[in-house]
């Protein structure tokens, strides 16, 4: 039996539909169409994770000097717990050091466990706290300021 071939690709305008789809069934307050055309049109490193041509997550990366910044990191609710979240912020942490980065930073909401639990595997520490920084029901949620430092690549 053949496995569905897994490819991480660069992603652009003409895979926004697709992400906002994903985006729209997965989060209570999602990112809007202007978010994901404005982080590809400022030259973000938009990547996705894609299953026998399905997308099945995507990442958007901001570099600023030698720091990156995760923007958003998503997986289709029907393939989640299934390594992709893994991958694509591999994937990520790959991009920025080799844009040079020495460190990745996010922000992640305190109630998303599985996420936190992601994070943490991969050696992210908190640095910080942004009160009332996501919409949430009934009022705003902190949001979780994540650093890990990202090792040099050797020539």
């Amino acid at each position: 039996m053949l496995l569905p071939r897994v490819e991480m690709l660069p992603l652009g305008d003409a895979d926004i539909d697709e992400m906002v789809a994903i985006e729209n069934c997965i989060f209570p307050y999602p990112w809007t169409r202007g978010n994901f055309v404005d982080s590809v049109a400022s030259g973000y490193s938009v990547w996705g994770c894609r299953l026998a041509g399905e997308l099945v997550g995507y990442f958007v990366l901001m570099i600023a000097v030698d720091e990156a910044h995760l923007l958003n990191i998503s997986v289709a609710g029907k393939r989640q717990r299934m390594g992709f979240g893994a991958r694509l912020l591999e994937c990520a942490m790959n991009g920025a050091r080799q844009a040079g980065a020495s460190s990745l930073l996010l922000e992640v909401r305190p109630s998303n466990h599985s996420a936190l639990a992601l994070y943490r595997h991969f050696g992210f520490r908190q640095i910080g706290l942004r009160r009332g920084y996501y919409p949430a029901t009934g009022g705003r949620e902190d949001g979780l300021v994540l650093r890990r430092e990202l090792d040099r690549i050797l020539a």
